[in-house]
């Protein structure tokens, strides 16, 4: 009621035409709104009809200055009361007032007071103006956000998608060096793998997942490769703290513990994986550690996973990881923080 016409008495907007078309102006300024915001902008400004989107907006401006003048008609007021009493109009000087109207005169310093139309004009436009630019900012910044998101989600999907063949080779190559030695642990590698390849497919679709359950797999996947090494490799793997009740996004620590055992294990050599996994209030840390040792050369290739995985933390955890490799020549170490809320 700050603009309004009538300011004392705010129920008098009601029954004065002025205040009716205040009223009815600022309600053709927020229908205009709704009707830029939702259909407008998104069928005709984001499809580049900008001559059809600005008629429009011109004939709306129309609607709203004019409209409420012609929908509602000033009433003939009465400018003048009916003469006092003489007695009541007797002069303290004794001597006759001049019959002047102070209610219309401009003044010795005042020019002609502006109209009411004109001050209606500019305070419409403002008000137009204002829902305009207000609806194309909301409407643009979500579109933006929606663009961003949808690219998020694909650029995920396509990481995704590498991660089920790197890991179906690197496990099949396990369970292909039991066959080749024809151990009797083949069957139980099999069964991991079964499962581990259950998890994959049920949760790996999923943008995050319980971490017990993240865990557990990761744990299946390290008894794989106990079963392919036997005793000749050193595996140490520590899980403290409360797992239960936490979510992470699925397969983004195996890619670290993959590469560990990928050029940290040579029968040959003395080799040694540690891994650990702790949870202190909102916060995981994740370390690796192997030292490095001779490997064939041609199961180096690859190298998708800890690139995917960093991606991945970017992506799913801006500013809520802090990711340390440490590559010397001897050793290989991952240290991973992420916040879990």
């Amino acid at each position: 009621m700050i603009l309004s016409p009538e300011r004392k008495e705010p129920m008098a907007i009601f029954q004065n035409p002025e205040g009716q078309k205040y009223l009815l102006g600022k309600l053709f300024v927020l229908t205009f709104f709704y009707l830029n915001f939702l259909y407008l902008i998104p069928n005709y400004y984001f499809k580049k009809q900008y001559i059809t989107y600005f008629s429009s907006i011109i004939f709306c401006f129309l609607i709203v200055v004019l409209l409420p003048d012609s929908l509602i008609h000033k009433r003939p007021e009465v400018d003048h009361k009916p003469p006092a009493p003489a007695e009541f109009r007797e002069p303290r000087s004794g001597k006759p007032e001049p019959d002047f109207d102070f209610k219309n005169d401009p003044g010795p310093m005042q020019g002609p007071r502006p109209s009411h139309f004109s001050f209606q004009l500019s305070q419409n436009l403002f008000l137009f103006l204002s829902a305009l630019f207000l609806s194309l900012a909301i409407r643009i910044n979500n579109r933006l956000r929606q663009t961003e998101q949808l690219r998020l989600n694909a650029e995920l999907s396509y990481l995704k998608a590498q991660i089920n063949p790197h890991f179906l080779f690197n496990t099949l190559n396990s369970i292909y060096s039991l066959a080749i030695i024809k151990s009797d642990l083949t069957p139980t590698a099999v069964v991991k793998l079964s499962g581990m390849m259950r998890y994959v497919i049920s949760e790996a679709d999923h943008q995050f997942v319980s971490l017990e359950k993240e865990i557990n797999y990761i744990k299946d996947f390290i008894d794989l490769q106990r079963l392919r090494f036997d005793d000749s490799v050193t595996i140490t793997f520590n899980v403290t703290g409360d797992i239960t009740g936490w979510q992470i996004a699925p397969l983004i620590l195996i890619a670290f513990i993959e590469n560990a055992f990928k050029h940290g294990i040579n029968a040959e050599e003395s080799s040694l994986i540690k891994i650990d996994i702790s949870i202190e209030n909102d916060q995981l840390q994740f370390l690796v550690f192997n030292n490095k040792v001779t490997v064939d050369r041609a199961e180096e290739s690859g190298g998708l996973g800890i690139e995917n995985t960093k991606n991945r933390l970017h992506l799913l955890y801006p500013a809520k990881h802090n990711l340390v490799i440490t590559d010397t020549p001897n050793s290989f170490s991952v240290s991973l923080t992420l916040n879990l809320v």
